[in-house]
Parts: structure tokens; C-alpha cells; sequence
């Protein structure tokens, strides 16, 4: 699909995941689209009007001029500020404007990634106007809309594709964010391991080790006599790590800890490594 194949990864996820969207509201009611997701104040138009509003960004149009409501408890700082103007100008559009604004901006952006001859490392503008990579830019792109995905599925009761393209490079984000939780966020000890043992339609084991110093690195192998062990299932690896949920309202079946209570319930409240 592009030129370099360090590109290939996240174009193809974003393509699965953005077609997947797509067939999934296309359908959808008018009151549909006001159903409520994980996505603290935001409906499944909001979500959808967040994906096209950031698709729309990486294509260099301009943002809109447009001045929120006071009344959005949702929106807490400057990041969820501007993360919200792209939806607040959405919010009363109709399911056929919506769907068509989709369809039409998907169009242009696999356009624009079937064209793309820049260098992964050319610095393009991210998602809050800052430079980054293009590369990291892409990526990024494909994770927000897998999990996205998941939150429309959720939303829309239409579970699927945990195991798609895009899971795999959520993944991968998300472990990266993993050692800052377990040594900053929640404080491990110096010279302590923490194993995180995941199970279901991606299975993987991942050991964070904390050392004198108390730097932490992620590595795949195990770990005898860890001080805390983790064990969920993808979902709710997702779900926590997305900060879709709390680990208090997950069901007990779902998530297992052992070890040291107190650093595991730490680690749990720092678990999630994005908003």
C-alpha cells in the first residue's frame, strides 16, 4: 500500500479498522448514533465525528473556528479541549451527513497513504498540532481507530476483530506504556519484576523489571518469584490500559492478582496509559 514497508503495518490496520467502522454506523438509526460509549460525554456520533475530524487533520485541512459549550463536564484540559472542537461542530449532524462526511474523508485518506512517498521519518503534524514523525503519526492513527472500533462495538453490541491487524499494534503501544506504570505511576521497589500474563484472542506474557536504579524495562521473558502477577484477558488488558474501565468495576473472574496486594492495586490504578 506504501512505499516503505515500515509504513505497511499501520496503513493496512488503519484500513481494516476504518472499513470496519464504516460498514458498522452505515446501517445505524437515527437514535442509534446517539448511544452511549466508553468514551467519557461522547455518543457514537462523537466518536465517529472525532475519527473523521482527525483523519481530516492529517490530510492538512484547517481546524474549525468554532467555540465550545460551557457545560461540557467531559472536557477537563486543554487536551480534551481541543480534542472536542472537531465533535462539538458534529454534534448535530444527521446520520446521513455523517455517514456521507465518513465515506468521503475514508476516500481521501486512503488516497493519500496510497500515494505516500515521504520518508517514515518526515516530521508531519500529529493529533494535538505538534511534529512528530510520519511513521509514529501513522501509528498512532491506527491504534485510535482500533480502539475506537471497540468502542462503537461496545456501544452498538457488535463484538469483533479483538484479533485484527489493528489489535496487534495496540498492543504493542500499549505494553510500551506499561514499565512508566508499574515503576513512576505505581512506585515498584528497586529490584522487583512485575509479570502481566495475558490470555484470549491475543495471548502474550510480558515481565516488567524495575532495577536498582529504579528504571524499568519490558522484556518476554518470565520471571521467578515476581513481586506482583497479573492475569486478564486481552479485553480487559484493553480496556484497563485504554482507561475504558476501572480494575475495581472489572469482574473478578476477568482479572487476578497475586503477590504483593498493596503494589498490585498501585499498579492497577496506573494501568491506564492513555486518556
Amino acid at each position: 500500500m506504501t512505499v516503505h514497508p515500515s509504513l505497511e503495518p499501520y496503513a493496512d490496520a488503519w484500513t481494516h479498522s476504518i472499513e470496519a467502522i464504516t460498514e458498522l454506523v452505515l446501517p445505524l438509526t437515527e437514535g442509534e448514533w446517539n448511544r452511549p460509549t466508553p468514551c467519557p460525554g461522547w455518543s457514537v456520533r462523537d466518536v465517529v465525528s472525532h475519527i473523521i475530524g482527525i483523519e481530516c487533520e492529517q490530510l492538512g485541512d484547517p481546524r474549525p473556528i468554532h467555540t465550545l459549550p460551557r457545560d461540557l463536564r467531559h472536557v477537563v484540559d486543554e487536551f480534551t479541549r481541543y480534542m472536542e472542537v472537531q465533535v462539538d461542530v458534529r454534534r448535530h449532524h444527521t446520520a446521513p451527513e455523517m455517514t456521507s462526511e465518513l465515506e468521503y474523508t475514508v476516500i481521501r485518506r486512503a488516497r493519500q497513504l496510497r500515494n505516500e512517498k515521504r520518508d517514515p521519518a518526515t516530521m508531519v503534524r500529529g493529533p494535538l498540532g505538534d511534529q512528530v514523525t510520519l511513521e509514529h503519526a501513522l501509528r498512532l492513527r491506527a491504534f485510535d481507530v482500533w480502539i475506537h472500533e471497540q468502542d462503537l462495538r461496545w456501544a452498538l453490541g457488535v463484538p469483533g476483530n479483538w484479533d485484527s491487524p489493528g489489535a496487534y499494534v495496540a498492543r504493542d503501544l500499549l505494553l510500551a506504556g506499561l514499565p512508566k506504570a508499574v515503576a513512576k505511576g505505581a512506585g515498584a521497589p528497586p529490584n522487583s519484576a512485575v509479570v502481566v500474563d495475558v490470555h484470549g484472542q491475543l495471548e502474550f506474557m510480558r515481565t516488567v523489571r524495575v532495577d536498582g536504579t529504579g528504571r524499568a524495562t519490558l522484556e518476554k521473558s518470565p520471571s521467578l518469584g515476581p513481586a506482583v502477577t497479573l492475569t486478564l484477558d486481552w479485553e480487559t488488558y484493553v480496556r484497563l490500559a485504554a482507561g475504558r474501565v476501572r480494575a475495581r468495576a472489572v469482574a473478578g473472574d476477568r482479572l487476578k492478582a497475586e503477590g504483593d496486594p498493596e503494589l498490585a492495586e498501585a499498579i492497577l490504578a496506573a494501568f491506564a496509559v492513555t486518556p
